[in-house]
């Protein structure tokens, strides 16, 4: 039962001009650059494979023309922004609502505003710099520092991340959770991955902006990938400002081969944990066969930066209308 005031957006109105600004912001950030802005469909045949993602479902009706019946609300716009980026685009940006199942707490809202942009020529450092000068120069802070996954885990958690044995791996997760058996049955990329939220992330809320880079292989999702001392690393990176994650970004895959076997995998693990597979997107396979030019792609979170901005926590101050409230 709704209480007579629920009808009243969550966001301040003083919030809701300084989203507009940020957006004016942003557009004048891309038009200085050359950066086209497009828009790509919320509502598509298909959806994400990622096994930490979920997507919110849509049964259109028989004159669709859907596939099967099915389609899915894109948790991202990067799929059909690489089928742009094939066609010849040139670099572009996209403000974007998206949509991703089961999320919702401080820092999550089931609706939400990207911002996704793709520069070909660029590698993942030069993309980084171009992310710390839009955020950096919103902001008015200094530019981000720049850790290493592994530099990250050795200074706030003290172990190496690519050599320590799994079941070291596991006691220490299991120890800083209190409980002995706590880690058990977690693979690698799980105990890291627990690390990541519990160790790392909180230290670095003291350190403003920060660049973490280089992570395992396999978490390079739809990253290029390269070996450091012996071990693979991928061409991803992420921004965090005081310990709140803002963007992901990659130097993107652009061989379709691996994209498909990594599409094969991805649905390998979500059948292990009991999640429905996912058609890999042949559309993307197909504009990847044709020609994906070597590109730099990063989403960054709105919301969360407009939490920054406004110096909050919880983001129904910066959305006018929360999943409670829609």
């Amino acid at each position: 039962m709704s209480r007579e005031t629920d009808w009243q957006p969550t966001a301040s109105l003083a919030a809701l001009r300084e989203r507009a600004g940020l957006l004016s912001y942003l557009r004048q950030f891309f038009s200085a650059r050359g950066v086209l802005e497009v828009e790509t469909p919320l509502l598509a045949r298909h959806g994400v494979s990622d096994l930490h993602l979920d997507c919110i479902t849509a049964q259109p009706g028989p004159a669709s023309d859907f596939t099967g019946g099915m389609a899915y609300l894109q948790t991202s716009p990067e799929y059909h922004m690489k089928r742009l980026l094939a066609a010849g685009s040139g670099a572009i940006y996209q403000v974007f609502r998206a949509f991703r199942d089961g999320e919702r707490g401080v820092r999550h809202n089931p609706e939400f505003s990207l911002l996704e942009w793709y520069r070909p020529d660029f590698d993942d450092q030069a993309l980084m710099d171009e992310v710390g000068a839009l955020v950096c120069g919103w902001l008015g802070i200094d530019a981000p520092g720049r850790l290493t996954y592994r530099e990250a885990f050795l200074r706030h958690v003290g172990l190496d991340p690519f050599t320590l044995p799994l079941e070291e791996l596991r006691d220490a997760v299991s120890g800083r959770a209190g409980n002995p058996a706590f880690a058990d049955d977690f693979d690698r990329d799980t105990c890291l991955d627990f690390l990541m939220s519990h160790a790392v992330e909180p230290a670095l809320a003291g350190e403003g902006a920060v660049f973490i880079h280089d992570y395992p292989a396999s978490q390079a999702a739809l990253a290029r990938t390269r070996d450091v001392d012996g071990y693979a690393v991928a061409h991803r990176f992420e921004l965090y400002l005081d310990g709140l994650e803002l963007c992901n970004g990659y130097w993107e895959l652009t061989d379709a081969a691996e994209q498909a076997r990594r599409f094969d995998v991805d649905n390998a693990l979500r059948r292990a944990r009991g999640k429905p597979e996912m058609a890999a997107d042949d559309y993307l396979l197909s504009a990847l066969r044709h020609g994906l030019p070597a590109c730099a792609g990063v989403a960054l979170g709105l919301d969360r930066l407009l939490m920054c901005k406004l110096g909050t926590r919880d983001i129904r101050d910066v959305v006018a209308f929360p999943i409670e409230r829609a």
